[in-house]
């Protein structure tokens, strides 16, 4: 999918949440360190006056120039968009002047722009060739690593990445057509894999058979946790001035299980939210990817 013209179908979620933990005032220094289409910036830019400024980040080029167009008729010149992870941000804010900010969201889940691309495959929904990279010249296509990894590392990727019960039969399964001389290379063939694996029956909450053998590849491909991992114990203590806060969601029980930890498990964050946040039933009927959302916040007192 180009983005060219392309309007957003992401809906940001928990935006009152997000902005109620932010806890935004004039001439704060804010960092969004997974822009995705725009929306939560939309949100904390109409909070920021022209004396304050935010710096947004993605992975995606196609994520930032769509951000690009829905930020761009705001009247405040004050925000940036850099093509980086959130995990370099303590080598790219010094080069774009900035030594510290007050304030981080993370927003780890998958826009549903990202999930309808039909060139990358992220999602069964829209199909297409198994890329799932979020930048084309970084690390290799999900399809290779179904093509080149054995059946003990292919388990251990959906078991550890995706927590799925049925890892072994699904990488066998995923071996035995590769040896039949039919690789898997498409999101379709990925599910009809899966499928053939474990059967087509939904979970009970209407979830898709493959969607955990998704999110495992997707994980793999793009070593988010790493990522994760490396922004919560390195970076944020180094960017983050005493007193900032940082607000992030996540979507599944391994990221949460690492903000969770990080901010438990260091005598310099105070923990503001002592259960995650959620969003509420009306905006699970309205934004259905927002049922599995937890939001945690913490204030950032610095190394004690």
């Amino acid at each position: 999918m180009s983005s060219a013209g392309h309007r957003p179908v992401h809906v940001p979620v928990m935006p009152r949440e997000v902005l109620h933990w932010l806890q935004l005032t004039s001439g704060l220094t804010v960092l969004d360190g997974t822009v995705g289409a725009g929306g939560h910036c939309q949100l904390i830019l109409s909070a920021l006056n022209e004396t304050g400024q935010l710096i947004g980040f993605d992975r995606d080029p196609m994520m930032l120039a769509i951000a690009e167009r829905t930020l761009q008729p705001n009247q405040n010149t004050n925000f940036q968009l850099v093509r980086s992870s959130y995990a370099d941000a303590a080598d790219v804010l010094p080069t774009l002047g900035v030594t510290g900010v007050d304030r981080v969201l993370l927003d780890l889940g998958l826009s549903s722009d990202q999930l309808s691309d039909r060139q990358r495959g992220f999602g069964f929904d829209a199909g297409g060739p198994l890329d799932m990279r979020y930048h084309s010249a970084e690390g290799r296509p999900a399809a290779e690593i179904l093509r080149s990894l054995d059946e003990a590392q292919l388990g251990e990727i959906f078991k550890t990445y995706g927590e799925e019960p049925a890892s072994k039969k699904i990488a066998t399964e995923i071996v035995r057509r590769r040896k039949l001389g039919h690789p898997v290379t498409t999101a379709e063939e990925l599910e009809s894999c899966v499928c053939g694996a474990v059967g087509t029956a939904r979970t009970a909450g209407g979830r898709n058979p493959a969607t955990r053998v998704f999110q495992a590849l997707r994980i793999a491909t793009n070593n988010e946790l790493q990522h994760v991992e490396r922004m919560l114990t390195e970076v944020l203590p180094n960017i983050l001035n005493p007193g900032g806060i940082a607000v992030i969601l996540t979507f599944h029980s391994l990221e949460d299980r690492i903000v969770k930890n990080t901010f438990k498990g260091h005598q310099g964050w105070h923990v503001l939210t002592k259960t995650p946040i959620e969003a509420s039933p009306a905006e699970i009927r309205l934004n259905p990817r927002s049922r599995s959302a937890k939001l945690r916040a913490a204030r950032w007192q610095g190394n004690c």
